[in-house]
């Protein structure tokens, strides 16, 4: 009886001492913060943005005049992304990247199909259509992520 009780007292003391890293898969919800720190970077850099039932917030500098993607198309983009700290964290060449749409974080899907051909702007993605709760190569999770996109081609 001793034993059993050292050995069950053992094993909630290990498993109670884990860290609170969220690689361990646990989920947050993010959405209330996210959406004030974007809110402030609106504020700070004086965007105007608008924002989707989803969440997304995105800024059209120029619409461009060509085809206008589906969520499902294959397309050619150049872009900045970086934290609203202006940490860059990733960023393509200026002949862009080819992807489907289909195949990308659905900030990416929905928001890249605000653009028409030839047409820029930024996309301010809270967490839920991003990484959500996860961290994901170097990139922390539960952050707001933002693009400078350029839609160089619907392909």
């Amino acid at each position: 009886m001793k034993n059993t009780f050292l050995i069950a007292f053992a094993l909630i003391l290990f498993t109670s001492c884990g860290n609170d890293d969220t690689s361990n898969n646990t989920f947050k919800d993010y959405t209330e913060e996210n959406d004030a720190e974007i809110l402030a970077y609106i504020e700070a850099n004086e965007l105007s943005a608008q924002k989707t039932d989803s969440g997304l917030y995105y800024v059209i500098d120029n619409q461009g005049t060509g085809v206008q993607p589906t969520s499902s198309d294959n397309v050619t983009v150049a872009y900045k992304g970086y934290f609203t700290n202006g940490t860059v964290f990733d960023a393509s060449d200026e002949d862009g990247i080819s992807f489907n749409l289909s195949q990308v974080i659905p900030g990416w899907t929905e928001g890249i199909t605000y653009f028409n051909e030839g047409g820029s702007g930024i996309l301010l993605i809270p967490s839920h259509l991003g990484y959500g709760s996860f961290n994901y190569n170097g990139i922390p999770a539960g952050s707001v992520l933002i693009f400078d996109v350029t839609l160089i081609a619907v392909n």
